[in-house]
């Protein structure tokens, strides 16, 4: 038996077809012989590709209301947001704008306009700490893959940051990208076919960067790689590492970078807020990946820095604040202020002893190199000793690194590394262990490189070395705790402090030592017996895998397996492996800078993690803890972190330290251990003179003048944000306003039995046990299966984890609206009537009317026709609700304004319309629908002209091609609801009534 193949015809896309026993919408990429089809009202997730030629496919048009679906003019605004709020291919020129679940500020789409100006985005975001460079990188990744000018995508990033950079891609812009990772690729390798790869080029992955840089997997991933690439961090891939396996890895990681920025057509985009250390070879580097001529060209030229700004933007908090007055969840302000102690005179008496101690072990030593591995082996103690008597007992029982080094370049190179905090080091993420004190005494090289003769007396001044330093572990063993700590007893009362003021503060250690230090006195003090309100502590340091850190926040910011809610009294405590790209805002508010960072970016770092984006409070603070009477803790202080401070006060600009900062550090702790005597050993440039920390301040200050005096020439500075704004406005108001979403939300959760409760932050809470299972199992897996009860929903453009905002764009918001509008368009006997809030069609006698009017919610599709970059112009899909009414009768119309027509939906219900009259009425007025259609298409046309000129604007505000652009109504409009308005009559009143 032979089936006979049916004649197949072209269907255009955004046409309706009826196959497999429901409508659907002809989408892009269809040929004669394969539709590809969604779902009428159905999610991306439900497309088909159907064959003509064996399946049964035919013309469809919308069904229009029935007369038995009467509802009221409350249940027309229900079904209105519904539809706009579950649009995932909006009409506007941002294409990707319906379809993620953030709501961009104007300043976030700037990056994406420059994107568009390019026919190959290569571009370097370099934001501020917390302000959304993950959002602005997303924004250009989702309208790539959404235009179509991208296939797939790849994000490079630490392992630490590998599952909130999956978490964000899918929360926000919907993009289910896959784990690549060490402990992945068993799983990743077993799932793909024999002899294929684990990357495809139309794929989407999260990679870690130190995974994938090794020669076993990088010539099959360049090989595979989509051809968009985000890579975090990026300043971490070319660092001016220079020593042993940390050169090796940063070579690794920059070869890498390097190949992929080698293919032309590759979109490339370079994320970090730490662009420039103050090193000229590393920022070259990076920018050098973006276009070949920015590794050479002079950037103290116009000519320069006019390239420069193609590629590279740039924003600082003062620049963007202004965008947050909306009340938009972004700090005003962040409070900072130093806090001094005095040392306890142990502990006074144990660091004069380590610096009498340093001072004779370097005059001592022989030889230039010995002398540079001493020097940094007693830097480190000071530092270590500094920090916390745990990790100078750790530092005393530790070798120190410069042992290994042959020359003394390189036992700096280590020392810097190591010991010190330089601006180009990699990624802290491991960067918090102890550094070594020890080191081999006499018996080791000479400075020429030849073992030495032992002698009695060597080996008598060895053991006499080591007592000395195990004498100075055991005294600061007797150190330990607030009574002779008095910067842990300091500490521990600050704490107290931001805890009674409602604070919730991050402590930031150097050490992982000194963090677990801390961490354990501050449970047994905060805690102690009889305590009337017990405060959570938790530790993370480099200690813990990326996973590991993950589960150990959770524990601390999260429920319990019971749902009880976090404590509200929390202090986390950690290493600078949480300082950059974790976000904390949501748990924390306050940051306390327990040590002092070398470098004052570190601390920028630091307080990035409450400080951003999505912080609920409107003043976080900033602490700086310090020994009023340690030399080491003022030098920090003098030398380099008021510095910056005054520098940015003054010029409104935070810029790297210059290179001379480390030889200007060194000077200064040269100084203060030999006292300004003189080493035997003294090679030329090893100590600086005494000015060199002035001469600092002016180079930093002439950096940050010279940088203010850039920016001005900066691409971003010419794209007017007003413009943008108007732009999104425009399209938000087509998606639905916040005003509509949030009174949508809470009419439909009390319809469907939610409860709605208000909340003294403007917001309200809903009850999720009483909803419907469909709804209910939704929110459910939207928010997590140990999400608190009753639901809260913030007035806001964010919400704390297991919480809703009332935003179009939310999960829990969005999949109300697809309920509601699933229901609605539902035959009316399959759902329970309580469970269908909005209906088809209504009759309303008001006063708001003088004259019979009808309101019609009528759905427009258009087809798109977008020029590519590669001179192409590729089809697109989009619709488009709108509320339209007229005056009279269908066969003569008179149109109202849309604004009196959107006014309707509030219009309210004056006197009660008889149910049999209301059908008979509905039934007339359904009846009449064809003689307005020709009406509808000449809006649908209206608003095809209107949209293509949109698009027109935003393309010429980015230099983006114009050539093929048109926007085609496709079919006849779609009509949703029907809604009669008639007048109230008018009772006469008084003495002849």
């Amino acid at each position: 038996m032979t089936t006979a193949v049916q004649p197949t015809r072209q269907y255009a896309v955004g046409s309706l077809v009826h196959a497999r026993g429901r409508e659907w919408v002809v989408l892009p990429d269809s040929t004669p012989d394969l539709l590809v089809l969604r779902p009428l009202g159905g999610a991306d997730d439900a497309i088909a590709g159907v064959l003509p030629g064996l399946e049964t496919v035919v013309p469809a048009t919308f069904a229009p209301p029935t007369p038995s679906d009467l509802g009221d003019q409350q249940a027309a605004g229900l079904l209105r947001t519904a539809l706009r709020i579950g649009f995932r291919s909006g009409a506007g020129p941002f294409r990707s704008l319906a379809s993620i679940a953030v709501d961009p500020r104007p300043y976030q789409l700037v990056p994406l306009l420059m994107a568009l100006r390019q026919d190959t985005v290569r571009l370097l975001i370099a934001d501020d700490v917390g302000i959304g460079k993950t959002v602005e990188a997303g924004l250009i990744a989702a309208e790539l893959l959404a235009q179509g000018d991208a296939r797939g995508l790849v994000v490079l990033c630490s392992p630490a940051l590998a599952e909130q950079w999956r978490a964000e891609l899918y929360g926000k812009f919907g993009v289910d990208a896959r784990l690549v990772l060490p402990s992945t690729i068993g799983r990743l390798e077993r799932e793909t076919p024999y002899g294929q790869s684990v990357f495809r080029p139309d794929g989407a992955y999260v990679v870690s960067t130190d995974f994938i840089k090794s020669p076993r997997h990088r010539e099959d991933f360049l090989r595979n790689c989509p051809d968009l690439v985000i890579v975090d961090e990026a300043h971490s891939c070319v660092s001016d590492t220079t020593v042993g396996a940390s050169a090796r890895s940063s070579q690794q990681r920059y070869a890498l970078l390097r190949a992929l920025a080698d293919r032309t057509d590759r979109h490339l985009l370079l994320v970090t807020a730490t662009p420039h250390s103050g090193k000229e070879e590393p920022f070259r580097r990076l920018i050098g990946l973006l276009d070949d001529r920015l590794a050479a060209v002079p950037l103290d030229t116009d000519a320069g820095r006019r390239l420069l700004a193609e590629f590279f933007v740039q924003r600082r908090r003062a620049d963007i604040r202004e965008d947050f007055q909306d009340g938009a969840h972004f700090p005003s302000s962040r409070d900072t202020a130093e806090t001094a102690y005095t040392l306890h005179r142990d502990y006074k008496k144990l660091l004069d002893e380590v610096l009498s101690y340093a001072r004779e072990t370097v005059r001592a030593a022989d030889g230039a190199l010995q002398q540079r591995q001493r020097w940094w082996s007693t830097l480190a103690l000071l530092r270590t000793l500094s920090s916390s008597p745990a990790a100078a007992v750790q530092s005393l029982n530790t070798r120190a690194g410069v042992e290994e080094a042959d020359t003394p370049a390189e036992a700096d190179r280590t020392g810097e590394r190591t010991v010190s905090d330089p601006a180009d080091s990699e990624t802290p993420e491991s960067a918090d262990a102890v550094p070594g004190t020890r080191l081999p005494t006499a018996t080791g090289a000479t400075a020429t490189g030849t073992e030495a003769t032992t002698t009695e007396a060597d080996a008598e001044a060895d053991d006499e070395e080591k007592a000395r330093l195990v004498a100075m572990a055991e005294s600061a063993k007797k150190l330990y705790g607030p009574t002779r700590d008095a910067k842990l007893k300091k500490l521990i009362t600050t704490v107290s402090d931001l805890l009674d003021e409602g604070y919730r503060p991050i402590v930031f250690c150097r050490y992982i030592a000194t963090a677990d230090y801390v961490a354990d006195h501050l449970k047994k003090i905060l805690n102690k017996k009889g305590t009337e309100h017990p405060v959570a502590v938790a530790s993370v340091t480099g200690e813990l895998s990326p996973d590991q850190r993950v589960t150990r926040i959770a524990e601390l910011t999260g429920t319990d397996e019971e749902g009880n809610p976090a404590p509200e009294r929390r202090v986390l405590v950690a290493t600078d492996c949480l300082s950059e790209g974790v976000n904390l805002q949501e748990s924390f508010d306050a940051v306390l800078h327990y040590d002092l960072a070398w470098n004052p970016t570190r601390h920028e770092q630091r307080e990035g993690r409450v400080d951003r984006f999505g912080q609920r409070t409107d003043v976080v603070k900033a602490l700086t803890l310090y020994g009023a009477d340690n030399p080491v803790d003022g030098i920090v202080l003098n030398v380099l972190l008021r510095k910056h401070e005054r520098i940015r006060r003054v010029t409104g600009i935070s810029v790297p330290v210059p290179q001379e900062s480390e030889s200007a550090m060194q000077a200064v702790f040269e100084g203060l251990i030999l006292r300004g005597e003189r080493s035997p050993y003294e090679q030329e440039g090893l100590f600086a003179q005494e000015d060199v920390a002035e001469q600092l301040e002016i180079a930093w200050q002439s950096s940050a003048e010279r940088e203010k005096r850039y920016r001005s020439r900066y691409a971003q500075l010419t794209i007017k944000k007003d413009e943008v704004a108007a732009e999104v406005d425009e399209i938000r108001a087509a998606l639905g306003t916040g005003e509509e979403v949030r009174d949508f939300t809470r009419r439909a959760l009390g319809a469907l039995r939610g409860m709605p409760a208000a909340t003294k932050q403007g917001g309200f809470t809903a009850h999720t046990d009483a909803l419907p299972q469909g709804l209910r199992d939704t929110v459910s897996h939207a928010l997590g299966p140990r999400h608190p009860r009753p639901v809260v929903f913030h007035d806001a453009p964010s919400a704390p984890r297991g919480e809703a905002a009332l935003t179009r764009t939310d999960p829990v918001v969005a999949a109300v609206a697809r309920f509601v509008l699933d229901a609605a368009l539902d035959d009316a006997g399959k759902v329970p009537e309580w469970q269908r809030p909005a209906r088809r069609c209504g009759v309303v006698r008001t006063k708001a009317v003088e004259r019979n009017t009808t309101l019609l919610l009528v759905r427009h599709r258009f087809q798109l026709n977008l020029p590519a970059r590669d001179g192409s112009v590729r089809e697109q899909l989009a619709e488009d609700a709108r509320v339209v009414a007229y005056r009279g009768r269908p066969d003569d119309p008179e149109w109202l304004p849309e604004d009196e027509a959107v006014a309707l939906l509030d219009a309210r219900a004056t006197q009660n319309t008889d149910p049999k009259f209301a059908t008979e009425n509905i039934a007339e007025i359904l009846a009449a629908l064809p003689a307005i259609m020709p009406g509808l298409r000449n809006q649908s046309a209206e608003l095809g002209r209107t949209l293509e000129a949109s698009h027109r604007r935003v393309r010429t505000a980015s230099r983006a091609r114009l050539a093929g652009l048109k926007v085609v109504p496709q079919g006849d409009p779609d009509i949703l609801g029907v809604y009669h308005y008639r007048p109230a009559p008018t009772f006469p009143q008084g003495e002849g009534a």
